[in-house]
């Protein structure tokens, strides 16, 4: 007898079939043991009787998260017994059982609300539970959605390395690496100069690679390893043209996740996403900060970048002045962008860049890029960067690269803004931070 998938059930009431599955639950009602099953495709409910002495006594032994091949007839509820939920309508009455892999006791009650560090330090077992498959089950149609906006727009994907000669973002934290005969290396911090170069070769590319910072961040947002979704195109008329291309992909992955989730969406509670019929709300960073100080006072109008209150408060005036959870700020300062950004000519000292806040928080940076190799040159001598580490980027620009631009959107900050999560981490597959890689490491000087 062939495998019958936990969401097939229902086309094959009065049969017999073979499921395998953990166990979510068991419930010993003396002459019955009632079994929760879960697969892959969802979960149905498992009566055992006592008549039936082998499997009885099997199903007694068990504990949550065992793993079982179970035999059993599909039969369907009385009416007055089916449940408004999947596989409400019928039951299955074990007829053989044989045990897969016996758990052992939880170290906490399955469903038990635990504070985070418990929660990260158990991740193989708090993975499983539902409301945190649902977490990372909404972030994998992320990930496709980002990918199939892009092939949509004519992009193509392609691996940058994740082992560099040196620093893109010009002056991040970087991990440094012991590399062969004695040279350095260091973990990527952005695939940046590799998009860039790509722009070369095929004009359109995306990456969804893993990224890290070695910044001393002990936030709630904040992470040493992340995933960067990254596109950069050529043939740009200015920085515009980007935010018109991450506006369409956040559009497609928003309608995505909230089409195919609706169940997940509804059963958390995660409020409705807005999307303003118009185009998201645009400010340059200085008129968000003259916004700020008229309507709250905080005076921080010569920062050169928003404090994490001010994309909070942003962020609310959009919902409630433009119905839009999304809002662009552009043209930051030269001194706080990369040397490859590109100054605007009609704004002497702000670059054409931008930052894409959601939900209280920046997901996004992105701007044009400087294409001149005798301007990129200059710049980099300007930043006090030696030339001669980008003799292999460079090559790029010598030989002609088309006006572009791109950006990185942080996906564990989307997941969590879109979850509608406080900790970044808890958006995180197996976050690394500080003070931790899986568990608590020694952090001492």
């Amino acid at each position: 007898m062939s495998r019958i998938l936990i969401k097939d059930l229902k086309n094959h009431i009065g049969q017999e079939v073979k499921v395998k599955a953990w166990v979510d639950a068991v419930r010993d009602h003396g002459k019955l043991v009632f079994l929760v099953l879960r697969d892959r495709s969802g979960s149905a409910q498992v009566v055992v009787k006592s008549e039936n002495e082998k499997v009885f006594a099997q199903a007694q032994t068990l504990k949550e998260e065992s793993v079982i091949e179970l035999d059993a007839l599909v039969k369907e509820r009385p009416d007055k017994m089916k449940k408004n939920e999947i596989n409400g309508e019928l039951e299955l009455e074990a007829q053989g059982m044989q045990i897969l892999s016996l758990a052992d006791v939880l170290p906490f009650e399955k469903d038990a609300d635990l504070n985070i560090e418990t929660h990260l330090d158990h991740l193989p077992l708090t993975l499983r539970k539902n409301t945190v498959r649902n977490i990372f089950e909404v972030q994998a149609t992320i990930i496709s959605a980002f990918r199939e906006a892009l092939k949509n727009e004519d992009f193509i994907e392609f691996q940058a390395p994740a082992i560099v000669g040196g620093d893109a973002e010009g002056g991040a934290g970087v991990f440094e690496l012991g590399y062969f005969k004695d040279n350095k290396a260091y973990l990527a911090t952005s695939p940046q100069l590799y998009k860039q170069v790509m722009v070369g070769v095929f004009e359109r590319v995306y990456a969804t690679g893993k990224v890290f910072r070695a910044e001393k961040h002990a936030t709630t947002r904040h992470l040493a390893e992340y995933t960067s979704l990254d596109f950069e195109m050529g043939f740009i008329k200015d920085h515009r043209d980007i935010m018109d291309m991450l506006e369409k992909v956040t559009r497609y992955i928003i309608k995505s996740v909230t089409q195919k989730h609706t169940n997940i969406f509804d059963e958390n509670k995660i409020d409705d996403i807005l999307l303003p019929e118009e185009k998201y709300p645009v400010m340059t960073l200085k008129e968000a900060q003259e916004l700020i100080y008229k309507e709250t006072g905080r005076d921080n109008r010569s920062e050169p970048d928003l404090e994490p209150e001010d994309e909070r408060f942003l962020c609310s005036w959009a919902k409630e002045n433009k119905n839009s959870d999304f809002i662009f700020i552009t043209h930051y300062p030269v001194s706080k962008r990369p040397f490859y950004t590109y100054e605007d000519e009609n704004m002497p000292g702000y670059t054409k860049s931008f930052d894409l806040l959601f939900r209280g928080v920046e997901i996004s940076t992105g701007g044009q890029r400087i294409h001149d190799y005798k301007m990129l040159l200059k710049n980099i001598e300007k930043w006090n960067l030696s030339p001669k580490d980008f003799e292999f980027y460079l090559q790029a620009f010598k030989f002609g690269i088309p006006p572009h631009g791109g950006i990185g959107m942080g996906l564990e900050r989307l997941t969590a803004k879109i979850m509608q999560i406080k900790n970044v981490k808890e958006a995180t597959l197996f976050p690394r931070d500080m003070t931790r890689i899986d568990k608590f490491i020694n952090t001492k000087e």
